[in-house]
């Protein structure tokens, strides 16, 4: 390949990647945490509410649409899971806020405002948007402009890679060279996990331009009235027969029992009811299929009659589609990880915290590749763009980090303090541990402020398994330990450990790395 050709491939890479390379980070780290979401869930709720008695989901589907006859329309029935407790919730029309029942401690039904999404669907929400200040769709699309970026970054990094491939492929030279050994894990990293990250940036651009795609379908090839038409036949609430007609729902074990029939292996967990009540009622189901690649991470999806219990559309039910959907719920699995069990799970949890060391160590890659090296023990000042990236990255990065390790941690605490916890709360903590660690980053230099902010990262992640433990020590104080959720607070451990190490190896760098470095201890300024 020509030298100028080479060139411009890796000015390619490096811009695309240092564009997209921060909110990748945030992205992958939030996304690596996802694979728990249901232990995160089980390590936030208190036992007491767990274990609250339920005289059953039937009995609560019939006090709640007794109490509440608005939701008979279209409400939906959540099972106990994660340590969640059971709970009918819905929207009354014209309503912006949902409503949520559930039954107290002492049986009676409780209907309040709909509870929050739990924590593991907040970290989800990170790693979908970055946690920016827009709507859920909004945030999307911008993470879908990033993850076509971040292909092109891919592609690009291929074509500089491909002639030394060979040679360096495997190689991890270390020693006192340390962008040189920055720079083979970087490659070693990125080749290796290549069709993992192909897979996540095609389906993250699929997933936050659908609507576009859509729109672009409706106006060039189809027609609007044509494809309105072609829509509506397709999704699968078209298989829907409205029959005014009174008829009651079929109970709930019987209704489960004969979608596991004509279903086998499949455990419902979220059941959508529409017209109960009527004979053309309707429920989209929502269940764990363990056998297969299903299309989203809460499982398979298949529409049954509330009133016989019989498939009406099974186009979304993993082992029944058609080839054409069996293809496309396997490219909506390999981006979730919803196939495999925990196997899967751990090994995309690993994938996704190398995807975020791979985007943290290109951008240091990057401020080394651009630093200006002294000469005869000449002190240089280093290049203000160097400087404010180096900075950034570590502000963006390990103040990611800590605010999402915070933010797990305070979980308990609010609930305490609160009696639930509330979304906005959520927010205010990552917000503004993300933000301070930013502008401290900014203020410090990214020497001093890479070493502060382990520690900082360090104290967040070890403050998750000391609420546990404080929980277990003095449980008047209202905090809790789950046996059930031990994991996250072993997890937690052993990345404190991690990051306290990292802050005692970059402190040690600082001191003795070179002094011409962005890492290195800055000059005392001169006396006048």
């Amino acid at each position: 390949m020509r030298a100028d050709t080479l060139r411009t491939y890796k000015t390619v890479h490096t811009w695309t990647g240092i564009v997209a390379g921060l909110a990748l980070f945030i992205a992958f780290y939030a996304g690596a945490l996802t694979m728990f979401k249901g232990p995160l869930d089980r390590w936030a709720t208190p036992p007491a509410v767990a274990a609250a008695p339920s005289p059953g989901a039937d009995a609560l589907i019939a006090q709640t649409l007794a109490a509440r006859p608005d939701a008979r329309a279209d409400f939906t029935l959540h099972r106990a899971r994660h340590g969640a407790p059971e709970r009918v919730a819905w929207k009354a029309r014209g309503e912006e806020r949902g409503w949520s029942a559930s039954f107290a401690p002492d049986g009676t039904l409780r209907i309040a405002p709909d509870a929050p999404a739990g924590l593991g669907q907040f970290i989800d929400v990170v790693h979908r948007t970055v946690a920016l200040p827009v709507d859920l769709e909004t945030g999307t699309l911008v993470m879908a402009i990033v993850s076509a970026l971040y292909a092109l970054a891919i592609v690009s990094g291929v074509v500089v890679l491909w002639p030394t491939l060979v040679k360096d492929f495997f190689a991890l030279r270390v020693g006192r060279n340390l962008k040189r050994m920055w720079l083979d894990a970087h490659n070693v990293i990125g080749i290796v996990s290549l069709p993992f990250h192909l897979v996540m940036a095609l389906s993250a651009v699929v997933f936050g331009m659908h609507d576009l795609i859509y729109d672009a379908q409706k106006a060039v090839v189809y027609g609007e009235p044509r494809f309105e038409r072609i829509w509506k036949a397709s999704g699968p609430f078209s298989a829907i027969r409205p029959d005014p007609a009174p008829a009651a729902l079929l109970p709930l074990p019987a209704l489960e029992a004969r979608v596991r029939a004509q279903a086998e292996g499949f455990g419902p967990h979220t059941l959508r009811f529409r017209g109960a009540g009527t004979a053309g009622a309707a429920v989209w189901i929502a269940g764990d299929m363990p056998c297969c690649m299903t299309r989203q991470a809460q499982g398979s999806f298949v529409l049954a009659s509330a009133v016989d219990g019989r498939l009406l559309h099974t186009e979304y039910l993993a082992g029944q589609q058609s080839g054409w959907m069996a293809s496309v719920s396997a490219f909506f699995a390999l981006h979730f990880g919803a196939y495999g069990g925990g196997t899967v799970r751990w090994g995309y949890f690993v994938l996704g915290l190398a995807g975020a060391f791979l985007f943290y160590s290109g951008n240091l890659l990057w401020v080394e590749s651009r630093r200006r090296a002294e000469r005869d023990g000449v002190p240089v000042e280093q290049r203000r763009s160097s400087r404010w990236m180096a900075a950034g990255t570590v502000g963006v990065s390990l103040g990611c980090v800590a605010a999402l390790s915070l933010t797990v941690a305070a979980e308990k605490w609010l609930w305490v303090w609160q009696g639930e916890v509330l979304a906005p709360w959520r927010e205010h903590v990552y917000h503004a541990v993300f933000l301070g660690s930013v502008a401290w980053a900014l203020l410090r230099g990214a020497s001093r402020g890479a070493v502060e902010l382990l520690w900082l990262a360090a104290a967040a992640t070890l403050a998750v398994p000391l609420t546990s433990i404080a929980g277990w020590l003095l449980p008047s104080s209202g905090l809790w330990l789950r046996a059930d959720a031990l994991g996250v607070d072993v997890i937690a451990l052993l990345g404190a450990g991690a990051f306290a190490w990292m802050a005692l190896r970059t402190a040690r760098r600082m001191r003795e790395g070179p002094a011409d470095s962005v890492w290195a201890a800055p000059a005392p300024r001169p006396a006048g």
